[in-house]
């Protein structure tokens, strides 16, 4: 009788493809958006995510997002997530996205960040164990660490971000739209895909930064990104995005997703998604401008300007070990 094989999971994954003229949102912007860059991602996670866990996950957190360089169209592109740690039922997911000119074969990091996903039964859609992740290497064992680095500096900014309130008066530069959630949106469980929701985010993102500067804006950092429930096909959605603060080249925007049944109107409508951006407005070349000064004037716009510094100061304070080599990788094409 031959003897049942149990194949061993794979904590990693690559996918590999080609940057396409559609990619790139805006007429004459230098490369592919913020927003689908973190689609790609999201995709790689849950394909790493399921390939480990052997169910359907759904995105629960993505986090600090530096966007290096932009991927222009023609790029190979590679996605790599990588487990980094597990827990009862979540999966702690290392990715990089690095792209290379096909006529050069170098690869070149362009951003790297952290996404959890959550193990679900399909049927219950109750959360399920997933098997737990024992790094066996020096470096599996380095990624483990930087990621329960960041766990402290997850849960304050978890709690700064529930105490601020965003019905109130305000004068904040602001963008909302709205509309249906589709079919061609849906992942394989039915809801709509993390990323998405998260190319949703960055296209209302940059439409307020941009009727805000006057210039073509693109998002250089994301982070705290927050998934608390699901949206179905069918659903009302509304992508709220308000401006808080402004640096010197920096508009940092708060987004707030919002989605039920249409039949119940907009005072229905929950909060399914949370997040917040930072955009840089550039000129034809693509070198950053100045940004154009946003002042509080209301008592909630004070508030949320002075909870983006204390975000910012957070980050700062836990200092979380990188994910990755700070240096960007090169390698060439096999």
């Amino acid at each position: 009788m031959t003897e049942k094989v149990t194949p061993t999971k794979d904590p990693s994954i690559t996918l590999r493809f080609m940057a396409a003229p559609t990619d790139v949102v805006l007429a004459g912007s230098q490369g592919v958006s913020g927003g689908r860059v973190l689609e790609w991602i999201d995709k790689a996670a849950y394909a790493c995510a399921v390939q480990w866990s052997a169910t359907y996950c759904v995105t629960a957190y993505v986090g600090h997002i530096h966007f290096t360089r932009p991927i222009p169209s023609g790029h190979i592109v590679e996605v790599r997530s990588r487990i980094a740690m597990t827990g009862r039922s979540s999966m702690h997911i290392v990715n990089e996205v690095l792209s290379a000119d096909p006529r050069e074969g170098v690869f070149t990091r362009a951003c790297d960040c952290l996404v959890i996903f959550v193990a679900k039964n399909p049927e219950t859609g109750k959360s399920m164990p997933v098997p737990a992740f024992v790094p066996t290497t020096d470096e599996e064992r380095r990624v483990q660490e930087a990621a329960k680095s960041r766990i402290q500096l997850r849960d304050e900014i978890e709690t700064e971000m529930l105490k601020q309130s965003y019905d109130g008066d305000s004068g904040a530069p602001r963008i909302i739209h709205r509309f249906m959630a589709k079919p061609t949106d849906i992942n394989w469980g039915g809801k709509v895909h993390g990323g998405t929701a998260m190319e949703w985010i960055d296209s209302v993102g940059t439409s307020c930064t941009m009727e805000w500067s006057g210039e073509r804006t693109f998002a250089v950092y994301a982070g705290g990104i927050r998934f608390y429930k699901p949206i179905s096909i069918g659903d009302l959605i509304e992508v709220d995005a308000r401006m808080t603060r402004t640096g010197n080249k920096s508009m940092n925007v708060t987004t707030h997703v919002r989605a039920g049944d249409p039949r119940g109107g907009r005072d229905n409508l929950v909060t399914a998604i949370h997040a917040t951006f930072t955009y840089m407005a550039v000129d034809i070349d693509g070198t950053p401008l100045p940004a154009r000064q946003f002042t509080p004037v209301t008592d909630e716009d004070k508030a949320l300007w002075e909870h983006t510094q204390i975000l910012q100061d957070l980050r700062q304070k836990y200092a979380p070990m990188p994910l990755v080599e700070p240096n960007p990788a090169r390698q060439t094409v096999d």
